[in-house]
């Protein structure tokens, strides 16, 4: 079944004759997630990109926040002179993009110049490798992210100039499912919803979330590889949105102590043969599962810890998990209890599991690929899950607890061997090197927290 929005080849060309279409988006990801690349006239799109691709710099994987091109990588330095890596469009993820004007969006991959073979370290490719995996072992995953999200009156250059203080969120009291409160920002929310949907993104719903002016929009689950290309086009649609009608969102994982949270919970199942594997006839616990899906649960939560930082990749991401949060801070699973860091949900084919660990700053290439190859090793290697959870986790204290800060789960994750093992050694170090460099960045940096804490008073 076509997709909404979705483009052939066949159909850009149309659409570019008849003048609908005149500029191509030509991008990828960075290792935050940010969608980096280039505007093309949509004929000569055609006549030579969609053939041949284009080129970018490979200091696009070294840079930080700021752009600023970081020393210590083996990828690329200034040794190797930043050279090009080639952007190879991905032509299944071609697609109209309705909230910019007669614009078409295609996602790339990245393939080394000299080899001709995908950038290892690329978010993408990262994904693609356990994807990979999976078929060997015999499944396609699933999966579905929900991102939550603060939507605020301010325009973003007038939240840069106030110094990101004192913003004026949309709501003035927690709409959780509130209606009326909702109603207040469809200007925004249903421009969103209907871009999203007419630009290849099938929407599901929206709903007023927990937080002051917090909101979630779900888009309907797909493919593993789909459904991360859905999360970065999500992001992107409604940071654009936004901006051209002169408010803002942010995703960060905790934009503000005294507010909520915003998490991307990730929803993943394995199917075979048009069915879902996690389905069957053993009871474990008030679930009635399969051994696969007892040993990618087993394996999920055990691997946490070796690849956390793909899950949580920022200083702010650790603010999240704090007890009585609805965000997750123990290592346990339970069924449908949001006090979990994984919730099953669902039975016979909606049978999945919910990881409610990732915050709204997660690169879900990286997120998902973390996940997949978790449960993987899980059912590789038969690992079972610890017994069920009832009742309040939160108070559970014996309970392991997720990292308390990126600089604990960065040394984590850079002496797993599991890590190791399933991204490759350069991987590991690379991401290693960008986190510890993020570390370096936060530790250098004096806070508002300090000046107002010792200013005078010290």
């Amino acid at each position: 079944m076509k997709i909404k929005g979705k483009l052939t080849l066949p159909d850009l060309q149309e659409k570019v004759q008849s003048n609908d279409i005149e500029t191509i988006v030509v991008a990828f990801t960075d290792h935050y997630g940010r969608l980096v690349g280039k505007r093309f006239d949509a004929e000569f799109f055609l006549e030579s990109a969609v053939k041949d691709g284009t080129h970018g710099c490979d200091y696009l994987l070294t840079t930080d926040m700021e752009m600023e091109p970081v020393p210590g990588y083996q990828f690329a330095n200034w040794e190797l002179g930043y050279g090009d890596f080639h952007l190879v469009p991905d032509l299944n993820t071609l697609r109209e993009v309705t909230w910019l004007e007669k614009t078409a969006l295609v996602l790339c991959d990245l393939k080394s110049e000299k080899t001709h073979k995908p950038i290892a370290e690329a978010p993408r490719s990262i994904l693609q490798k356990q994807i990979r995996a999976a078929k060997r072992a015999g499944f396609e995953g699933f999966s579905a992210s929900e991102l939550e999200y603060y939507v605020f009156e301010n325009s973003y250059r007038e939240a840069h100039e106030k110094h990101f203080h004192d913003l004026k969120p949309v709501g003035w009291y927690l709409e959780d499912y509130h209606i009326m409160q909702g109603t207040r920002t469809e200007h925004f929310t249903a421009a969103a919803r209907r871009h999203l949907k007419n630009s290849g993104v099938p929407v599901e719903n929206s709903k007023g979330e927990w937080g002051l002016g917090q909101h979630e929009l779900n888009v309907r689950y797909a493919e593993v590889l789909e459904m991360a290309d859905r999360h970065v086009i999500f992001k992107q649609c409604l940071k654009e949105l936004a901006d051209s009608m002169g408010i803002s969102v942010t995703f960060m994982a905790k934009y503000h102590e005294d507010q909520a949270g915003s998490s991307c919970h990730i929803h993943m199942s394995l199917w075979k043969d048009g069915e879902n594997v996690f389905a069957g006839n053993q009871k474990i616990g008030p679930v009635m599962g399969s051994d696969i899906f007892r040993w990618f649960l087993g394996g999920w939560i055990a691997h946490v810890n070796d690849v956390m930082p793909f899950y949580a990749p920022t200083i702010n991401s650790y603010k999240r998990y704090e007890d009585a949060s609805w965000a997750p801070t123990r290592l346990a699973w339970s069924y449908d209890n949001r006090t979990a860091g994984f919730r099953v949900v669902g039975k016979g084919s909606s049978l999945r599991i919910e990881c409610r660990i990732p915050g709204a700053d997660c690169n879900p290439y990286l997120a998902f690929a973390a996940s997949l190859a978790s449960g993987l090793d899980g059912i590789k290697n038969k690992i079972e899950p610890p017994k069920i959870f009832e009742g309040d986790i939160y108070a559970a204290k014996n309970l392991p607890r997720v990292p308390y800060s990126l600089a604990e789960a960065v040394a984590g994750f850079e002496k797993s061997k599991f890590a190791r093992r399933v991204f490759g050694k350069e991987v590991v170090e690379h991401y290693a090197h960008f986190y510890n460099k993020e570390i370096e960045a936060h530790q250098k940096a004096v806070s508002d927290w300090e000046r107002k804490r010792y200013f005078e008073r010290i």
